[in-house]
């Protein structure tokens, strides 16, 4: 393992409640070094941080500060878990918060 890969394992697997599912695959290219992460559908509000401030405010430049010892640019990928759901920002508004009721009703 790779010493940024391994770094991240190590900072994610002390975050998350499932470290068993934490899976990284590292990739090189032209651009550098991508790091795509891959966590327990549970862990991943744990991971991103509110309003995604962990995730790029102090797990990124870590990686990237790591980068830079060895000459490599640092990337972190971040993927959504199967059947997650992407809450909608900006002028989308806020998901339809409904009543128990009103869940009832629909079905």
């Amino acid at each position: 393992m790779e010493p940024e890969q391994a770094f991240l394992d190590y900072i994610i697997k002390a975050i998350v409640d499932h470290p068993e599912s934490v899976v990284i695959e590292r990739t090189r290219d032209n651009l550098g070094i991508l790091l795509t992460l891959t966590v327990h559908p549970d862990d991943m509000g744990r991971v991103i941080g509110k309003e995604g401030k962990l995730a790029r405010g102090a797990i990124a430049p870590l990686l990237r500060t790591v980068g830079m010892k060895h000459n490599a640019r640092v990337s972190l990928k971040i993927n959504e878990p199967v059947g997650g759901k992407r809450l909608p920002t900006g002028q989308a508004g806020d998901p339809e918060v409904k009543t128990v009721d009103q869940v009832v009703d629909e079905l």
